[in-house]
């Protein structure tokens, strides 16, 4: 008899284990929200550059989550996080700040995103909508209540416009203690120059773990599920010669598909629970 019992605490404790592991029950939830038929053709198709299943359950992602997506843009991930978290959870999609200062095509990025967010209220009718743009408008999310906040491509731009350091800080007092901050960008080669990295979009991991470290973050793991060994990392218009952007248009269109998308780092990191 004592030997079923400590079976069965055994294996309660280990079932509460896998419960608290990254991705663990979020599969089908996860599956389910990728293959939804609202997802248009065309966001489809960059799966296979993306990978977003593989890359959401490396950061822990689970449906009871409060989850923090800087920067959403157009809202490819959106149409996977918001109805995954609808439910049980909570999605903060801290979009671009809009004021007299804010460059034309953001304003107009800001604008389609809302109304694109309304015009489905049966999967978005529950998006927490924020602007972020530290340092002057900081708050992603209220204080310390994020369980995981996000970015996908967008250090760069950080980087350009000076404002790295305060938008690290910001994902920082978004999050619990605890808390996950996942990091996907654009990967340069181990020591391109800083003025080189802003000049074509690719960012050095050092120099990304430094901006998340210098925050108060320690890098816990990193993963090469958005890895593209074909991808030179030396194109004529940087990052954005390649899919999906194509800025060289019809010039060896052929050459850089069949590159496909950048090279790109994934790295997770988390808030310590204790200064």
């Amino acid at each position: 008899m004592r030997s079923v019992v400590l079976a069965g605490v055994l294996s309660a404790a280990m079932l509460a284990a896998c419960a608290g592991m990254p991705g663990g029950g979020a599969e089908p939830a996860l599956d389910r929200a990728i293959a939804g038929e609202h997802r248009p053709a065309a966001n489809r198709a960059r799966d296979m550059h993306r990978h977003p299943r593989e890359t959401l359950l490396f950061f822990g992602l689970r449906p009871d989550m409060t989850v923090v997506e800087i920067w959403p843009g157009a809202g490819w991930y959106t149409e996977i996080l918001a109805p995954l978290l609808r439910e049980k959870g909570s999605y903060y999609a801290a979009h671009f700040h809009v004021d007299d200062k804010t460059p034309g095509n953001m304003v107009s990025s800001r604008q389609s995103f809302g109304k694109w967010l309304a015009a489905r209220p049966d999967l978005y009718d529950k998006v927490a909508l924020t602007a972020l743009r530290a340092p002057d408008h900081p708050v992603a999310a209220p204080a310390a209540t994020a369980d995981l906040v996000l970015t996908f491509r967008n250090v760069h731009n950080w980087t350009a416009t000076k404002i790295d350091e305060a938008m690290f800080r910001a994902f920082f007092d978004a999050l619990r203690p605890g808390g996950v901050l996942g990091v996907v960008e654009h990967r340069a080669r181990p020591g391109t120059s800083l003025e080189e990295q802003m000049k074509s979009g690719y960012m050095t991991e050092s120099y990304v773990i430094g901006l998340a470290e210098r925050a108060g973050f320690r890098l816990v793991a990193r993963s090469e599920i958005n890895a593209n060994p074909r991808d030179t990392r030396d194109h004529l218009r940087g990052v954005w010669t390649l899919p999906p952007t194509f800025r060289l248009g019809e010039q060896d269109r052929e050459k850089y598909a069949a590159i496909g998308e950048s090279d790109r780092m994934t790295l997770k990191f988390v808030k310590p629970a204790k200064p």
